[in-house]
């Protein structure tokens, strides 16, 4: 295989996965933020999706430009941009993408934040026009969505589910029809680069549309099991075996929302240093305990009280 074909099957394909991943997180920050008010939640929200899609567009654009005639020092340099709706105006010279204006407008928004926003507060003036993500995303939710959002600066602007389900849905049909374009054009030239490792964060995305409140329904079916089952095995009483720490019961839905939102677990990380305090010189043997809880590399082996003396259940 040539350098070039190793180039774009390999390190390509690669970039497919980092895109995925950026745009995975992106969804699951904007999924956990309570409200729109808080200015490094929509910074680490715009950041991630503008990188995912920036190389997922450039990645499209490099298996239909390369070939080998063509001067790779000035098609390396042209890609030396940030502005989304540039590159997809590119792209649209080789393939048919059918986007509608709230899916332009939203890459528009993207392509203003990596260029200017994301640098505005180091400069003096950005004190008279603050908070200006907040507003680039309101206006989008307010124009598509029908609400009144903007001009609320005294005010919490609360992310409701209607909210994420229309960010969710611009996102995931820009990532799907640019990973359809890769995989076609891919597949046409004799490459693999749109081969998604199973299980990874772009398979999520790209392949079975991410949806993260059903991924909050796992970690919710977990806890109940592990609450009620009455079965056993060598990892359920190394578990039960441990006691627990004199959490609060009245805090439940505060220590729930810890599954489901870094952000969260800083509002119980106090009550859990208190109770590490607690513990004096136990604490060692505790986080010992806890580095194993997960751990793939330990294994609790079969419990014999489930088996006959013939091996059999």
């Amino acid at each position: 295989m040539k350098t070039t074909d190793l180039w774009k099957n390999f390190a390509l394909l690669d970039e497919i996965s980092i895109s995925g991943a950026f745009i995975y997180n992106g969804l699951r920050r904007y999924h956990e933020m309570r409200n729109l008010d808080h200015t490094d939640e929509l910074f680490e929200f715009l950041y991630n999706i503008s990188v995912g899609f920036e190389r997922l567009l450039k990645i499209a654009i490099i298996l239909f430009e390369h070939n080998d005639s063509v001067d790779q020092e000035e098609l390396e340099r042209s890609l030396i941009t940030h502005n989304h709706l540039d590159l997809l105006d590119r792209l649209k010279r080789h393939a048919e993408i059918s986007f509608g204006q709230p899916h332009i407008e939203f890459l528009g928004l993207l392509s203003k934040f990596y260029k200017t926003l994301r640098y505005d507060r180091f400069s003096l003036a950005s004190v008279y026009n603050p908070q200006k993500e907040r507003k680039a995303l309101c206006y989008l939710l307010e124009k598509y969505l029908g609400v009144d959002i903007v001009n609320r600066p005294l005010f919490e602007i609360p992310n409701k589910e209607r909210y994420r389900k229309f960010i969710k849905k611009l996102i995931l049909k820009i990532s799907r029809t640019l990973y359809k374009i890769i995989k076609l054009r891919a597949m046409e030239i004799g490459l693999y680069t749109y081969e998604l490792r199973h299980g990874s964060k772009a398979e999520s995305v790209f392949l079975r549309e991410i949806d993260i409140s059903e991924e909050d329904i796992l970690w919710k079916e977990l806890l109940i099991f592990f609450m009620n089952t009455k079965k056993t095995s060598n990892y359920l009483k190394f578990l039960r075996n441990i006691p627990p720490l004199d959490f609060d019961p009245e805090l439940i839905a505060d220590y729930l929302d810890c599954f489901k939102s870094d952000s969260s677990k800083a509002f119980v990380m106090d009550e859990l240093e208190h109770h590490y305090l607690e513990l004096g010189s136990k604490v060692k043997e505790r986080l010992e305990l806890m580095q194993i809880i997960g751990d793939p590399n330990v294994i609790f082996g079969i419990d014999e009280e489930e088996f006959g003396d013939d091996g059999n259940e």
